[in-house]
């Protein structure tokens, strides 16, 4: 979802090439595009492969420095990249508890003393990009950045499990949810019928 959105929220045209998992969770005929047999992958022009979400977003920027999808202030930049790098590394408690499931409501689930610790953890990043770096609009740096792009799928997923978030919490997802690219992505994904066991542990919950 990470790359599809920062992609589609800065009007970067792209060709999509949907793969379907297995139920042993592994994409089908992944092998011709990604190294790491995992999505997501960027093919540029020219054959390279770019893999690993948190790469390709950096690639991205890199390619269209015109969208500024990094802060331009070097601090503000800094504290982006690290709620990113975070995002990526990090909060696997919230992974597993709190799978990604965007067509589903499973209101209370998936809340565990570790997954309530990495939701805190969010939040406190969350405010205090906000307070310092989030004059200007209402997302994490103000407008849409990178970062914006990377907690798009926690946003998601805290709408799934009806997590209790404080007001200003609240107000980021609520901007995030209004994405043009975001609204996309969800919408697909409720029209989605194929589903992979293992990704929904909730559903016959």
């Amino acid at each position: 979802m990470r790359p599809w959105v920062l992609l589609r929220q800065a009007q970067i045209p792209f060709e999509e090439v949907q793969l379907k998992f297995g139920d042993d969770g592994k994409p089908r005929g992944i092998e011709r595009y990604s190294p790491t047999r995992k999505v997501p992958a960027l093919i540029l022009d020219g054959g390279e492969t770019v893999w690993d979400s948190l790469a390709i977003c950096q690639a991205i920027a890199e390619l269209y420095p015109e969208k500024a999808l990094w802060p331009e202030a070097a601090p503000a930049r800094r504290a982006a990249r690290a709620v990113c790098a975070e995002m990526h590394a990090g909060f696997q408690a919230l992974r597993t508890h709190l799978s990604m499931n965007i067509r589903s409501r499973h209101p209370g689930k998936g809340i565990t003393p570790q997954s309530q610790k990495d939701i805190e953890r969010i939040v406190e990043m969350w405010t205090s990009c906000r307070r310092h770096f989030g004059v200007g609009g209402e997302l994490l740096f103000g407008t849409f950045s990178v970062a914006d792009a990377f907690y798009a799928p926690v946003v998601t997923r805290f709408v799934t499990y009806a997590v209790a978030l404080p007001d200003a919490a609240q107000a980021y997802c609520r901007a995030v949810q209004a994405l043009p690219a975001v609204r996309e992505w969800v919408d697909a994904a409720c029209r989605e019928t194929e589903f992979v066991p293992a990704d929904e542990p909730y559903a016959s919950g």
